[in-house]
């Protein structure tokens, strides 16, 4: 997941709207508990979380203090999409 998460940091900013995340029963999820704590020790803020469809996506600050809107996997939590201000 750090890995994951360093990425964002190289990504540009992009406009988009919505992901196109990988459909799961709900029972395969993993808990959206694990993902916020997981980003909070990484250093980010959430300031909301929700599901989106099929992916979980946050809103809030990376550790460097700039604005991410970041759409999750919710099995893998792997990161589908991230839009992050320059």
């Amino acid at each position: 997941m750090k890995l994951l998460l360093a990425l964002l940091t190289v990504l540009p900013l992009q406009a988009f709207a919505g992901a196109d995340c990988k459909v799961y029963p709900k029972e395969e999820w993993a808990p959206e508990a694990t993902l916020k704590q997981t980003l909070s020790e990484e250093g980010y803020i959430i300031k909301k979380f929700k599901v989106d469809g099929n992916c979980y996506e946050i809103y809030g600050r990376n550790k460097q203090g700039k604005k991410v809107e970041i759409y999750f996997d919710t099995k893998t939590l792997a990161i589908v999409k991230a839009e992050i201000e320059k």
